[in-house]
Parts: structure tokens; C-alpha cells; sequence
């Protein structure tokens, strides 16, 4: 929402830099863990999960003399589900068994209970005996538990586990600290996004199952939210599925579904819908605490994390002052809610550090009113490599404002084009509100409120080593052949450089034409459109901007023809994975993503763009039926679909965006039929659930 974008997962989408293939030896220890039924302990909860009894690992069953039983897929599939730290990288000499080289020890486990001395411990012994017995029990029965646990499998079935793998052991030692108290400090966080989720205490409530407690990590909380299961009263990491409650108002208050709407009306509404406070009170007696206040303890023990990693770049003599600053600028605001000064010092971190950090509260998706920023780290490296982009399209900026103010029309006016454009960043690690459960943010602008953000000084990032191993690919290819015609198909990339265009137009997009900071007679869009249909609006502006500009670059001889179609068709596909998500959340909030997307497939199937041939065998050469993409075509739709939401953006015009939307995102009708169709062939293959290893000495 805003200006910013948050490009959600896709699980066919690719940056370049491969993660698949691994180094010599495995990740070194990152954090400890909690304990879990299988010693050592499994990737925990940041929410302190309920200890169990654990007996011994030898007294648990069988333990594998040799690590063959298991292929690669199934091994990572069950480390999974039985919420065991452990990813099984590749088989990189090719013989069918796990080595101890082969093997990540994902945040934040403990990878010296695992490995030794380059060697697989007795516990991983065991803990392979275990999958190998978990692999062959049944799913479920027919008691209301057994519904339950067999839910819980189907919801974690629809993810793929996939690594996100960095080694730092050849940094130096002092850099190698900083990062350790990262990772800490992303734990520290995952606990204040817990508490503002009202997680924290359900936590408390886990079963021994271990399948449930690998949900409530992965789904931080016990609600499922793959697209098979969502909505499935069965499917929860709680015996006693509890209804979602956010831990950011009074639980009483959200008993009225309207509640949002009614806060808005209050004489104090400005601070109770503030982006960086929580509503306590009851009744006429509501009042808005800031975060460091409601939350001191858990803020504080952010901040300490932060200085202490400050302290680790000052003390090992690594040259990195402006990363300093902005984690001692950071860790104060986690103190006394100084958040637009810390914005001050991380905009002036952007291109004097080979880091890239943001840790604080940003976002609003995860709430019901969509106002509050939700805690999260973003850790990663910039990636020096990709710059071709920017180069091309700093000398243009003030063209492409100029391009979709004409589409916009009165009584928007051309403004100012100093925003950045995206830097490219390979992810270390997401934390909080930026890790989800499903796939991944793969662009976002940043920050959301304050002088930095309406000075457009913020910065833009487009991540870089998303969906780049092998097995990502693999599933795309075979979500696309699934739904389009043999010709088509072969249209739609699945190269990493269709998607950086696609990224970067995305997010220049944001901060083009009437944004969320534009006002119509003093109005900006959260308050003319209520925040979930301004977050769908600004993403389909800025998601359509990127299929548009990729026209205007051809036009003005920037932009080869062929790459423009490769990118157009990448934008298509990832419309069809969104689509799959469905539109809206079990509690009825609308998906922002999936609304822009059902909008702009819709326009290019009523613009003839895109067409359905009912009798046609897909590219798989099994499903009946599929699609074909007319790049001849697109232009014009596109065109028509970006004045339209252009103008509706710069007008205020409320009415006009609710019809826009109504046709494509509705139940009933030819469209919904087709959308049906997308979603059951989609989620055939399950999406990328990241997981995070680091390597340290």
C-alpha cells in the first residue's frame, strides 16, 4: 500500500546468483534453540514455545546407520513438517545420500548439535530415523484431532522448503559478530511481532505435535494460510482454534467486525489509527500508547541488540560508519519512538555501505485496519551487479512522471522525480513482519510516513537471490505449462532478467503519478478509499505502471521489443499465481495483490489480449484448456487499464474504483469461472516457504 510496493511471492520468479549450489562444509552455529522433541532442539518459535519431556534421542526409536533412505525432496519436506532446522542443500557428488557437507542448519538452530568435526552427530541420527518413521504414519482419523493434525499437514504440504544460504566465514571477525547479534536481534523482533499479532500467549498453548508447532513457526500463529486450507475450520496449530485476535487494539473492540471504520469516525481518530502506536482503553475511553511504551521490555531488548552490533563493526575496526549510525539511530527509536530520524540515517546509509539493513516497524498488511506498522527485519548484502536498470532510467524520470501524469489528467499535476530507484539486494535473512509464510517480498519502497518518505528520499530495493535455485524454476515451468497454450508458454521467462524490469518499473511506479501522499481536496488515499482498497489501488497502479512503461521504454527506443514481451509475459504469470491466493482472507479483508491481479488479467481478457481456448490442450499436453497471450494486443489493454486507475487515483473518485474491481473480483460469472480454473492448476505445486542458514566461524 502507499508508495511502496510489497511484490508478494511467485514461486517462478528469479534473480540472478543461484543459491542451489553449496560450499564445502556446512553453515556454522547461528543461534541456540528451545528444546524439542527430537534433542537437539528444533528451529523454535520466537515466541518462547512450551517445552516438552523429551527422553533421549536414542530412546525415541530407530536411528539411521546411513542417509540414503530419504530422496532430497522428501528429506526437506519432513524436516519440515516434523519442525526440524535441517535442509539438505544438493546432492552434490551424486550419490543419493546425505553427507554432512550437504547439510544447512537453518536460523535459528543450533548447528553444533547437528554437526562436529565436519561429521553428522548421533542426534541427526536419530532425527533421520524419525522422518524415516514419520514418512510411513498415517494422516489422520476421523476424530475432531485428527482432522485437525491431518489439516495441518495439507497446510504445510502447500509450501516447498527452499534455503536461502550465505557464508560468511571469510569475513572478518568483527563483521562476522555484527551479524551474529542480527540474527538476535531478528529473534527479538519476531517477539515484538508476536505481541503485536496476539500471538505471544497462543504460543503458550502448542501441543507435542510436532507437525503443529512447525505451522504456528512457519505461519507465526496457529491460523493456516495456504490457499487449500485457509479456510478449512479444521486446519489449526491449536487443539482449540482460537479466532484471530490482533494484539495492536482491545480484543473486546474487535468483537465488532465494523470496528475499524468506527475508529475512524472518533474525535481522536489521527492518533488511534497512528501508524506507530497500539489502542488501549475501552469504550469512549480509547487512547493510543506508542509502541515503546506499550512494549518497553521487548523494545529495549531490540535496542541492546542493535548497539551491541554497532559495536561489534566499531570494535573490529570495519569500516562501515554509516551502517553505524543508522543502528544506533535505530536502536534509539526502539527507545523513544524516534523512527523519522532513524529514517534520516538510513536513507543517507543508501550507497556508502555494503550492507543493507532495515529493522523497525513498516508495513500495514497484517492488521485489520491496514494503518499500524508491523515490526520486521530486512537483512541482506547489496548486490553490486545489477545496475544496468538504474542507469537506464535515472536520466528518464522526469519523462516517465510526465508520461502517467497525462494519462492521470486534471487535477493531478506533474510533481517533483527525485525518488531513488532500486538498488539490488541479496536477503540474508527476514524476520517479523517481513518473513512470510509463503514466499517472499521480492520489492519494496521504503519508508511509508514521515519527511523522508514525502521528500521522496526513501529507498527502493528490488531482492536479487529470490527464487534463484534450481527447484524454483522447475515449478514455475510447470505452473505455466499447466495453464498456457504450447505457444504462449514459451513467452514467459524463466530467466531472472524478465522480473528485475518488471520489479524495477513496479517500484518506480509507486512514486510516479498521484501516490499515496497526493491529495484530493486535502485528502490522501487511505482517506478516500479506506486503507484496504488505497493498498489495492496503489499496487495495481504501480504493477500496472510496470507493464505500461515497459511499452513507453520501446517507443522512445530504450527497450528492445523482445525483452519488453518477455517481461509483459512474466507480469501475466505472476498475475496467475496471485490469482490462485483467491481474494480475499477467511475473515473477508480483501488481498491486495490478488485484487490487482484478477483486475489486470480481467482487462486483458475483455481487451483480447489474453484468450481462453476451452478445447486446447495446455503446453503440459494433459490439461484441457488454456490460454494464449496475444503480445500484439497487450499494448492497448494496458494503455486502457492504466489512464482508467490513473484517473481514478488522481480524481478521488471512490465509486469508480469500487467498479472497477467489482467485475474481476467478484463471485459468479465467466470470470470467476476462469479464476477457478487458474487456482486449481496453480497450487498443484507448492509455493517456496524460505528458510535461512548463515555460515559462520
Amino acid at each position: 500500500m502507499f508508495r511502496f510496493a510489497v511484490l508478494a511471492s511467485f514461486s517462478a520468479f528469479a534473480f540472478a546468483g543461484c543459491q542451489e549450489a553449496p560450499p564445502a562444509a556446512p553453515p556454522a552455529p547461528v543461534a541456540p534453540a528451545t528444546t524439542a522433541e527430537v534433542p537437539p532442539p528444533a528451529a523454535a518459535s520466537p515466541t518462547a514455545l512450551a517445552e516438552e519431556d523429551s527422553a533421549t534421542a536414542m530412546a525415541l526409536g530407530p536411528t539411521a546407520t546411513d542417509f540414503k533412505a530419504l530422496a532430497r525432496a522428501d528429506f526437506n519436506r519432513l524436516a519440515a513438517e516434523q519442525d526440524l532446522p535441517l535442509y539438505w542443500r544438493a546432492d552434490t557428488n551424486k550419490n543419493a545420500t546425505l553427507d554432512a557437507d550437504e547439510l544447512a542448519v537453518t536460523w535459528p538452530g543450533d548447528a553444533g548439535a547437528w554437526l562436529q568435526d565436519g561429521k553428522l552427530t548421533p542426534q541427526f541420527a536419530a532425527a533421520y530415523g524419525l522422518l524415516q518413521k514419520r514418512a510411513t504414519d498415517p494422516q489422520g482419523d476421523d476424530s475432531p484431532e485428527g482432522k485437525r493434525r491431518a489439516a495441518v499437514l495439507k497446510e504445510l504440504r502447500q509450501g516447498r522448503p527452499t534455503l536461502i544460504w550465505n557464508d560468511f566465514r571469510s569475513l572478518p571477525i568483527g563483521e562476522q559478530e555484527f551479524v551474529r547479534h542480527m540474527l538476535k536481534a531478528s529473534e527479538r523482533v519476531e517477539a515484538l511481532f508476536a505481541l503485536q499479532s496476539g500471538t505471544d500467549e497462543l504460543a503458550k498453548q502448542l501441543p507435542p505435535h510436532r507437525p503443529s508447532r512447525a505451522l504456528f513457526q512457519r505461519n507465526q500463529g496457529p491460523w493456516c494460510e495456504a490457499p487449500s486450507t485457509e479456510q478449512d475450520p479444521n486446519c489449526s496449530a491449536l487443539p482449540s482454534q482460537p479466532q484471530k485476535v490482533s494484539g495492536l487494539y482491545p480484543p473486546e473492540l474487535q468483537r465488532d467486525k465494523e470496528f475499524c471504520a468506527k475508529l475512524d469516525q472518533l474525535p481522536n481518530a489521527k492518533a488511534l489509527l497512528g501508524p506507530f502506536t497500539a489502542v488501549r482503553g475501552e469504550a469512549d475511553k480509547l487512547r493510543a500508547v506508542p509502541y515503546q511504551d506499550a512494549w518497553h521490555a521487548e523494545m529495549a531488548l531490540v535496542s541492546a541488540e542493535l548497539n551491541a552490533a554497532a559495536d561489534a563493526l566499531v570494535v573490529g575496526k570495519i569500516a562501515e560508519p554509516a551502517l553505524v549510525t543508522y543502528l544506533r539511530a535505530a536502536a534509539k527509536a526502539f527507545l523513544d519512538g524516534s523512527w523519522f530520524a532513524a529514517d534520516e540515517a538510513w536513507a543517507k546509509m543508501e550507497g556508502k555501505s555494503k550492507w543493507y539493513v532495515r529493522v523497525g516497524a513498516d508495513e500495514t498488511y497484517h492488521e485489520p485496519c491496514a494503518r499500524k506498522a508491523g515490526f520486521h527485519v530486512s537483512f541482506a548484502r547489496v548486490n553490486q551487479d545489477a545496475v544496468a536498470w538504474q542507469n537506464l532510467l535515472e536520466p528518464l524520470k522526469a519523462q516517465l512522471e510526465h508520461a502517467i501524469a497525462v494519462l492521470a489528467g486534471p487535477p493531478y499535476k506533474s510533481g517533483k522525480t527525485n525518488f531513488h530507484l532500486p538498488n539490488f539486494i541479496d536477503i540474508v535473512l527476514n524476520a517479523g513482519d517481513s518473513r512470510s509464510a509463503l514466499g517472499a517480498t521480492v520489492g519494496q519502497s521504503l519508508p511509508n510516513w514521515g519527511p523522508v518518505a514525502n521528500e521522496s528520499r526513501g529507498r527502493t530495493v528490488a531482492m536479487a537471490n529470490l527464487y534463484t535455485d534450481l527447484d524454483s524454476q522447475a515449478a514455475m515451468r510447470t505452473q505455466v505449462e499447466s495453464l498456457f497454450c504450447k505457444d504462449s508458454a514459451a513467452l514467459v521467462p524463466t530467466d531472472p532478467e524478465s522480473l528485475i524490469m518488471t520489479t524495477v518499473l513496479h517500484e518506480a511506479g509507486h512514486n510516479l503519478g498521484p501516490a499515496h501522499e497526493y491529495k484530493v481536496k486535502g485528502k490522501v488515499d487511505d482517506d478516500i478509499f479506506g486503507g484496504p482498497l488505497a493498498a489495492t489501488l496503489e499496487e495495481l497502479k504501480a504493477e500496472t505502471s510496470a507493464l505500461y512503461l515497459a511499452d513507453w521504454l520501446v517507443e522512445q527506443g530504450k527497450l528492445a521489443a523482445d525483452k519488453r514481451d518477455a517481461g509483459q509475459a512474466a507480469g501475466v504469470a505472476w498475475a496467475m499465481g496471485h490469482i490462485a491466493q483467491g481474494m480475499t482472507t477467511p475473515s473477508g479483508k480483501p488481498k491486495p495483490y490478488s485484487q490487482l491481479s484478477a483486475v489486470q488479467v480481467g482487462a486483458l481478457y475483455d481487451g483480447k489480449a489474453l484468450t481462453w481456448h476451452m478445447d486446447t490442450l495446455a503446453a503440459n499436453g494433459t490439461d484441457k484448456g488454456c490460454f494464449s497471450l496475444h503480445k500484439e494486443r497487450v499494448a492497448r489493454a494496458v494503455l486502457g487499464l492504466m489512464t482508467r486507475v490513473a484517473q481514478i487515483k488522481a480524481r478521488g473518485d471512490r465509486a469508480a474504483a469500487e467498479q472497477l474491481l467489482e467485475p474481476y473480483v467478484k463471485e459468479g460469472g465467466d470470470f470467476a469461472k476462469l479464476r477457478t480454473v487458474i487456482r486449481a492448476r496453480w497450487l498443484r505445486v507448492p509455493k517456496a516457504a524460505f528458510v535461512y542458514a548463515v555460515g559462520l566461524n
